[in-house]
């Protein structure tokens, strides 16, 4: 399966050729900033399947001491990916477009969400990272 995606204004599209996996949504407050949200949505590629297709050349990085970092768009400001050690790791579900046939299978690092957040039942919960 096939999978693309977009920035907010469209400038930066890349495809997916291998379809996501290990869909997840972090609660962290890291998170909540780099995504201007309550939590983080995102799913893992498999190496080597990730393709940018234009606008690369408008993509910010922001990467932290631990070599995990994250890639924005420059005009518009949109959390595209998340890279390990240079490489695109996995998307951000907000900017795929149409159905990732992918649902969120876990909640982590609830123990530090947003005291105003409400989180639904019936998805594994994590007070930190997953066991």
């Amino acid at each position: 399966m096939t999978i693309t995606g977009e920035c907010f204004c469209g400038k930066i599209t890349y495809r997916v050729k291998d379809g996501l996996r290990d869909a997840r949504s972090c609660h962290c407050s890291r998170c909540r900033k780099a995504f201007s949200s309550q939590a983080s949505a995102y799913a893992e590629v498999t190496p080597g399947s990730f393709t940018w297709l234009s606008g690369q050349d408008l993509l910010t990085s922001f990467v932290g001491t631990h070599g995990f970092g994250l890639q924005f768009c420059s005009c518009c400001g949109s959390t595209l990916c998340g890279i390990f050690q240079g490489d695109v790791h996995g998307v951000t579900l907000g900017c795929v477009n149409g159905d990732p046939e992918i649902e969120i299978g876990r909640h982590i690092f609830v123990g530090s969400k947003a005291a105003w957040e409400v989180i639904p039942d019936g998805v594994p919960q994590f007070d930190e990272g997953p066991p």
